[in-house]
């Protein structure tokens, strides 16, 4: 049996070859990354609608009030749509996505569309802010780090650089944001605790360092590794044998050779901040897409947090895509063709 599957494998992947021989690399990125962008949205929808219906609770229920009776209850049930099989639901809810419509919301009398797009410039505002505080932080005291721990000196800086990062690392971003909460706004009163009209630009700082700090000691430590391994490199022998200055020779020799793995490593971050940003802005109150649905489970509003996730997964693989294309530009290598 294992030996059938074998030789099945070994024919699906010479057809494959067959299909894609003769394209260009960047041809057999569009359509592999085209082929998966599709399955993750088919899987988004199948997961979004089918996890949803697991929640405990009655929506229709819970849209008409404590002190409804089982007819009300039951005519709530037919407006939302809730009274036909499960299928059917499914059904309908594809065919409004197929047209761009994520459904009505049941406890906010909206469209789901409308509620996502107000709340999605906050939630990409500090997962952006965070990722630039991430890369202009951690990239340099990586580096400067490296350099000054290269060839084993300086042990006790390694040390103590792995100590420190590590542990703020292993921090929980809930927990983070609570200490940010009770030093920066409680404390010392610098920035308000919460998000504030009155006070939009200050609002952002605490969130941003919420999702960022953790981010930017792992960063930090994998460009320290990086730098270790790229300054034994023979490139970087022949350009300390040239006595160039330590700005052009770190930042014109060493630094492209580390932007695969950080750039990598930061698309990966970056994606994982967008599911830190439910814990974070319900810390802060920040009114992003993670406090939305924290709030449209409490609702038990399914077409919300259906469209919420749905459009943060589909955020997710995008971002996935940009990098992937950013590293192809970097290292033709990473597209998955030939080499020359």
């Amino acid at each position: 049996m294992t030996e059938v599957t074998s030789v099945s494998d070994a024919r699906a992947e010479a057809d494959d070859r067959t299909a894609t021989r003769g394209m260009s690399p960047w041809a057999q990125f569009a359509v592999k990354r085209a082929l998966g962008l599709v399955m993750t949205v088919v899987v988004l929808v199948l997961v979004t609608f089918f996890i949803v219906r697991l929640i405990p609770g009655d929506p229709a229920v819970n849209a008409a009030g404590s002190d409804a009776s089982p007819q009300q209850i039951e005519v709530i049930r037919s407006q939302l749509g809730l009274d036909v099989p499960l299928p059917q639901q499914f059904v309908n809810y594809v065919g409004g996505l197929l047209h761009g419509d994520l459904g009505q919301s049941f406890s906010l009398h909206g469209s789901v569309v409308s509620v996502v797009f107000a709340r999605l410039p906050f939630t990409a505002g500090i997962a952006f802010i965070a990722m630039a505080v991430v890369l202009v932080v951690a990239v340099p005291v990586g580096m400067a780090v490296g350099v000054l721990t290269r060839g084993g000196r300086k042990r006790w800086l390694d040390t103590v650089f792995g100590f420190g990062t590590g542990l703020v690392a292993a921090i929980p971003s809930y927990v983070m944001a609570t200490f940010l909460v009770l030093i920066f706004a409680v404390s010392l009163t610098l920035f308000p605790p919460a998000y504030s009209r009155v006070h939009p630009a200050a609002s952002f700082v605490l969130p941003v360092l919420g999702l960022a700090i953790g981010p930017a000691c792992i960063v930090a430590r994998v460009v320290r590794r990086e730098t270790a391994v790229v300054l034994e490199q023979d490139f970087m022998r022949t350009a300390r044998g040239w006595r160039l200055r330590g700005a052009r020779l770190y930042g014109k020799y060493a630094l492209p050779a580390l932007l695969t793995s950080t750039l990598t490593l930061s698309g990966l971050i970056l994606t994982s901040m967008l599911g830190s940003a439910i814990v974070v802005e319900t810390v802060f109150g920040w009114p992003g897409l993670g406090l939305g649905i924290v709030q449209a489970i409490v609702n038990k509003d399914y077409p919300v947090i259906q469209g919420i996730i749905l459009v943060l997964g589909l955020l997710a693989a995008l971002l996935t895509l940009f990098v992937d294309i950013i590293l192809g530009l970097i290292d033709p290598r990473t597209l998955g063709g030939k080499h020359d």
